[in-house]
């Protein structure tokens, strides 16, 4: 799977479970400056991708910004396929 497939599934669910715009969800985007997320709209985000992914995100990791959560999820990923 590539970052690319990973950034747009993180997408749509984080679309779908915030009620957020695709559009103003990119790689750079603050969950607490730009989304305006508290921690448990971000546990509920990781929790739904920790179910999809069939990983573990360690939540004490600095993961601030959806890029920090795609490159996350590409580098735990089972099959360390992500590219």
């Amino acid at each position: 799977m590539t970052t690319e497939q990973i950034f747009n599934d993180v997408k749509a669910l984080m679309s779908d479970q915030l009620d957020v715009a695709t559009e103003k969800i990119t790689m750079n985007t603050n969950f607490t400056e730009d989304l305006d997320l508290d921690s448990l709209d971000v546990f509920e985000v990781i929790d739904q991708l920790e179910d999809q992914f069939d990983i573990e995100i360690e939540t004490d990791d600095k993961l601030a910004t959806v890029g920090d959560l795609v490159q996350y999820v590409a580098t735990h990923l089972p099959d360390r396929e992500a590219k």
